[in-house]
Order: structure tokens, then C-alpha cells, then sequence
């Protein structure tokens, strides 16, 4: 038999609580404890989900957004969080990764680094790996199609400039901006970011395609390569 909520006082149940206060009066281990639904012989789903985020940050108990990085496998370590409650949980924060991009891309208008870094910095930020990413614009700097173009590895960020301007040419794209993080949360260029950044801008001009920026996102901040 497992340990069930009703054996907690009415004020401490995640789901009375959330129908008498509302879902802003939830801890975040409430809030996960509802995920869980069900806890162990010895553990109640709110005991698994306080286990959970004792994952997450050291620094920052209430950040949630370790979900989006972190493994089934890890997850599944918690004696009581199975194959299919760890699925659960990462789709949780795969939703909320989702929710945080623009519902429609297309009116997306890019005037500064600083509208590119309000765009993707919410799922670049704490991305484990350098992510290269390609923002194409129309001729009033409208968003029309973003791509991923490159994923490190080893540390290291390889990509191939025909990669990056292989779509722009095919659809006759006139401008173009690359966008990629630091997993280390510094967002300064590297000498590295700004010799390619160079390569790839060269490469453009020739083929009629502005490069407006390579913006590099870091952990809340973010610079130029240009």
C-alpha cells in the first residue's frame, strides 16, 4: 500500500489546496506532486517531489528548469519515480519550453541583438551543448523561418558555412542572423565566434545576403560576434 496523501492535513494537500487558493499558492513541490500523483509504501508523492528537485540547483531551489535538461535515467534513480512518471515529468518541462516561444514566429520583427535575445534566450540559456542556430528574415526584418544548423560536441562547435547559407540561397532569403550559446552562462565572443563570424559574412555578401548579427546568448545576458 502506498503512503497517501489523505494522511496530510486538508491544508497541506497539493490538490485541496490548489481548488481552495488556486495554482499560485503551490510550492513547486506541490506542484509536482500533482505530476506524481502517487508516492511509495513509505513516501507520499509530495515526499518524491521535494526528491526531485534536490536534483535541480544547489543555488536555486525554486528554478524548475533543470526538467528540461536533465535525464529519465537521473530521474528514474528516485526510488518511486518510474519509466512513466519520468516521462511525465521531462514532457513538463518540455511544455514549458514550448510556452515560452511566440505563438506566431511570422510577425516576429527583428530591430536589435536585444529582440533576438528576448526570442531565444528562454530555450538557449541553459542548453548543456552549444547550439548554432539560424534566424532568417524578409526584407522588413521579419522572422520566417528559424533553423538549428550545428550541435557541439566535445566543447566544440563545428559547422560548415555552406550549411548556413544553403537555405537563405534556396529561398531567396535577403537577410540572415546566427544565434548561439554559451553553456558555460558567458556570453562573451571568442575569438573563435568572431573569426567565423567574419568567414560567414564574407561568404554572404557574395551571395547577396546580409548578415546582420551573430548574437551570442549566454545565462541572462548575451553579445554581439559582429
Amino acid at each position: 500500500m502506498t503512503a497517501k496523501m489523505k494522511t496530510l492535513p486538508m491544508s497541506e494537500r497539493p490538490y485541496e489546496k490548489l481548488l481552495t487558493y488556486g495554482e499560485e499558492a503551490l510550492s513547486n513541490s506541490e506542484l509536482l506532486a500533482i505530476i506524481i500523483k502517487t508516492g511509495t509504501k513509505d513516501k507520499t508523492a509530495l515526499d518524491l517531489a521535494r526528491q526531485v528537485i534536490a536534483l535541480g540547483s544547489k543555488e536555486d531551489a525554486n528554478d524548475l528548469r533543470f526538467l528540461q535538461q536533465i535525464s529519465i535515467n537521473e530521474l528514474m534513480k528516485i526510488n518511486g519515480i518510474g519509466k512513466i512518471k519520468a516521462i511525465e515529468l521531462k514532457t513538463l518541462g518540455e511544455i514549458a519550453k514550448r510556452m515560452a516561444k511566440p505563438i506566431n514566429m511570422n510577425k516576429v520583427v527583428i530591430k536589435t541583438k536585444k529582440d533576438v535575445a528576448n526570442l531565444l534566450m528562454p530555450e538557449m540559456r541553459f542548453e548543456k551543448r552549444e547550439i548554432l542556430k539560424l534566424m532568417m528574415l524578409n526584407n522588413q526584418n521579419v522572422v520566417q523561418k528559424i533553423l538549428d544548423i550545428a550541435t557541439g560536441k566535445d566543447g566544440m562547435l563545428l559547422f560548415d558555412v555552406k550549411q548556413i547559407l544553403a537555405e537563405p540561397i534556396k529561398q531567396q532569403i535577403p537577410k540572415i542572423i546566427l544565434v548561439h550559446n554559451h553553456p558555460s552562462g558567458d556570453s562573451t565572443p571568442s575569438k573563435e565566434d568572431i573569426e567565423a563570424t567574419k568567414r560567414v559574412n564574407t561568404c554572404a555578401n557574395l551571395m547577396g545576403i546580409q548578415l546582420l548579427d551573430h548574437v551570442i546568448i549566454g545565462d541572462g545576458d548575451y553579445h554581439s560576434a559582429i
